[in-house]
């Protein structure tokens, strides 16, 4: 029973991360309907902030975190505003071609800076608990409790407020929301900001539980959060969030059974049958064309 409750922890602290960058794929698809490949990039960019924050600044944990996440958020607005808006009204093949180019872009930008994999000093006291015969480490209770924490507050901004009243209503008809004098442009170069401050965050916790980066990190990772908002329904962010716990239970239930080599090819798998059964995922609904 421990064991299955010591697996159940790893699962948590997984699939939180992957639902915090998933949630980043489902914002933008949910404004621009365009699949953002970039977003996995934007994840290890997070992550070598936080290593110049802390190395440079030497500011502890909390204080790189805020600065980290805020750089990720202006950094997400930054790509909006070169890259997609001026591809707004092109076909969207366009616009998918640019977001692999963004990807490609911002990783040899960061090898160019860093040819080799750097060292995240330590930056949060890793302890352990032992609860009965449960160990928890207190980097794994701060990557679930953070990741929640900001879950349940986008959550509620997405649901309660008129930020997200306006994000909701971009989603459904972009055309027409700015006669309601919704400053479109706006609002979707916020979603940006959100979108990359969460992964920023999330490349901030990764970081701080697998302590050494590279610019390529961000490339599996990038897929295997894609792939949550698309098991969870992509362009719904409880989907996405959903998506990401499930794939980390996947994940780690393969490792309990199977080598941990026949992890990825699970994950892969799971994509495409959802796909097949379900093609909007499952939370996710089809969308009506107005011909």
């Amino acid at each position: 029973m421990s064991y299955l409750v010591q697996q159940l922890l790893n699962m948590l602290q997984l699939g939180s991360l992957y639902a915090l960058i998933a949630i980043g794929y489902t914002m933008v698809y949910g404004v621009l309907s365009l699949i953002n490949f970039a977003h996995g990039d934007l994840f290890m960019l997070g992550a070598f902030l936080f290593f110049i924050v802390i190395t440079l600044l030497k500011l502890p944990f909390i204080p790189a975190l805020i600065i980290t996440t805020a750089l990720s958020a202006c950094m997400g607005v930054l790509t909006e505003r070169l890259a997609y808006r001026p591809l707004r009204n092109a076909p969207k093949m366009s616009a998918i071609i640019t977001a692999l180019g963004v990807g490609v872009f911002l990783e040899n930008f960061t090898l160019a800076l860093s040819p080799y994999p750097q060292h995240i000093p330590e930056t949060v006291t890793n302890r352990a608990w032992l609860i009965g015969n449960v160990t928890m480490s207190s980097i794994q209770a701060m990557i679930i409790a953070v990741s929640v924490t900001l879950m349940l507050i986008l959550d509620f901004i997405v649901k309660k407020t008129r930020f997200g009243m306006a994000i909701r209503a971009i989603s459904w008809d972009r055309v027409s929301v700015p006669l309601m004098g919704i400053p479109v442009n706006r609002i979707i170069s916020q979603t940006f900001a959100l979108g990359a401050g969460l992964g920023g965050a999330a490349g901030v916790m990764y970081s701080s539980a697998y302590p050494v980066i590279d610019p390529y990190m961000g490339i599996m990772v990038g897929w295997k959060a894609f792939i949550s908002a698309v098991v969870g329904g992509i362009g719904n962010v409880r989907g996405a969030m959903l998506g990401g716990y499930i794939l980390g239970t996947v994940e780690i239930a393969v490792t309990m059974f199977l080598p941990s080599t026949y992890r990825d090819i699970v994950a892969f798998t799971l994509l495409l049958i959802l796909l097949i059964f379900r093609p909007h995922g499952i939370l996710g609904v089809p969308r009506s064309v107005k011909l």
